[in-house]
């Protein structure tokens, strides 16, 4: 997960560059002895930092200026190029940042700048205690920004896991695959909650929220009080009632347990099926072929990922995975499975020495719904992601904002999604009022190729491609009434940054 900023191609910037070196160009990136650096023209300044991106080394200089930031084109993680700052997720640390002098008409980089802390202005409504319930994206993004931007109350973390919060999207694709080691895995070690005096709880559960006394019940009986309290709880799989579904060699995917239990099973099985062809049953799909077992993928739909991609951009991810060797059966499900087979509905029986049930998941709202808090498919926040009752948030895949055209409602189950919301939600509750306004964006990797989504779009009238898909080389674009809603990408990675910023301006 950690940048790779070994020097390339670039310019030794120590030698100096001049504003023509940029041609056309915004970033140019070179490199001081044996660091890569990003120079960018910010109006009539120059700015270096370091040129990869600290989520998982993206090349900065293949991203987008927006200002004086810079967003990475990998997963769309958002730095400042004056302090060095991750102001968006996935990424969270910060890239370094270097001293620009100039001597004439040539620029030169030669040692780095100290480190700038980032400056937050302090409210008098600051809260003393805050609790967050959900250990996943938006509850670990929250507290990070919580501790980041200097808040020093006491802050309590609670996760039903019994594993510190994680890189949750690695757990179906390099992760499960093997080609990822489980250190990558941890959002941050066990230090980084003590040095931070960030009170991580885990296989703790919250039993009901007192509104009155403004604590929270745990299991067991213990309570905690709150000034402001986060609701991120996130989702869990369904389950079917499918017979013999309880059986040991029958999984969901949610957890990093849940991924160690399947890799587990899979290293002495050679068959599995794969129940559901969305992303998460797709890319589970794709990462134990790669284990070198054969693999059935059985959904009831027509064509995979229509609901989300198309028909034609689904058959396309579907033919990725054939030439794998993985076996379709659309139009079907499960009936039963045995001690080694499954039955489909259709009368197929299928050799199954693992079975995984991938056919999404339902957000956990049962201690929402309880304390009475708006309810509408999810949990129901304003712009600032505070729900019905004054003094709690909620973010994540629970939330509903509006955040659709003329503000319709919104709820999306994207990674990247409850991060940005868990940090917009660190700010607000700290007094801020910072309404979430980014445009959704997910990725998801299938064998040799990844597709980029910026956008959302429920239902469309008409799909755009330009490009070719055969090539790897595309964008699809989803419009409704002739405005744009969304758009995937194929080897597109620039386009996917530009799309995003369309969508942001046009609201």
């Amino acid at each position: 997960m950690s940048s790779n900023d070994t020097p390339d191609a670039g310019p030794d910037l120590t030698l100096g560059v001049t504003l023509a070196d940029f041609g056309s160009r915004k970033l140019l990136r070179g490199h001081v002895g044996d660091q890569a650096v990003l120079l960018a023209r910010v109006g009539d300044e120059l700015l270096a930092t370091g040129a990869s991106c600290t989520h998982y080394g993206g090349p900065l200089d293949e991203g987008a200026l927006e200002g004086d930031t810079v967003r990475c084109p990998l997963h769309h993680a958002c730095f400042s190029l004056r302090t060095g700052e991750a102001l968006n997720a996935p990424a969270f640390d910060a890239i370094a940042c270097w001293k620009v002098e100039r001597d004439g008409d040539r620029y030169f980089v030669r040692e780095p700048a100290a480190a700038a802390r980032p400056v937050y202005p302090a409210s008098a409504a600051e809260p003393a205690r805050i609790v967050i319930v959900g250990g996943g994206a938006a509850g670990f993004a929250a507290a990070e920004m919580l501790r980041r931007r200097g808040w020093g109350g006491q802050l309590t973390m609670l996760s039903a896991d019994a594993d510190a919060p994680c890189d949750r999207p690695n757990l179906s694709k390099d992760y499960l695959a093997g080609s990822a080691p489980e250190e990558w895995i941890p959002l941050r070690g066990a230090d980084f909650y003590a040095d931070n005096r960030i009170d991580l709880r885990l296989a703790t559960t919250a039993e009901r929220i007192d509104l009155g006394a403004r604590t929270v019940v745990l299991n067991g009986g213990a309570t905690l009080a709150w000034d402001r309290l986060l609701l991120a709880t996130g989702a869990e799989p369904v389950r079917l009632p499918i017979p013999g579904a309880d059986q040991p060699h029958v999984f969901t995917l949610r957890s990093l347990a849940d991924s160690r239990a399947i890799i587990a099973r899979a290293q002495g099985a050679k068959s599995a099926v794969v129940l559901g062809s969305g992303f998460i049953g797709l890319e589970v799909a794709a990462s134990l072929a790669a284990r070198g077992l054969a693999v059935h993928v059985v959904s009831l739909d027509a064509h995979p990922l229509e609901r989300v991609l198309g028909a034609q951009l689904g058959d396309f991810v579907r033919a990725l995975h054939e030439a794998q060797g993985e076996t379709f059966h659309m139009g079907a499900s499960i009936a039963a499975i045995g001690a080694g087979t499954v039955q489909l509905s259709n009368g197929t029986q299928l050799a199954a020495d693992l079975v995984v049930i991938g056919v999404g998941v339902k957000p956990r709202l049962g201690l929402a719904e309880a304390a009475g808090l708006k309810l509408d498919r999810g949990v129901v926040v304003d712009e600032f992601l505070q729900t019905s009752q004054p003094g709690i948030y909620a973010a994540g895949d629970i939330a509903v904002w509006p955040g659709g055209a003329a503000g319709q409602p919104m709820r999306v189950e994207h990674w990247v999604v409850a991060e940005r919301q868990g940090q917009v939600a660190a700010h607000n509750m700290l007094g801020a009022r910072e309404p979430y306004r980014d445009v959704p964006f997910f990725w998801s990797a299938h064998h040799e190729v990844t597709i980029r989504y910026v956008g959302h779009a429920q239902a469309w009238d008409e799909i755009r491609i330009d490009g070719d898909l055969a090539a790897h080389d595309c964008s699809v674009s989803y419009l409704q009434g002739g405005r744009t809603l969304a758009v995937a990408t194929i080897g597109r990675d620039a386009q996917a940054l530009e799309q995003a910023q369309r969508l942001a301006a046009q609201g």
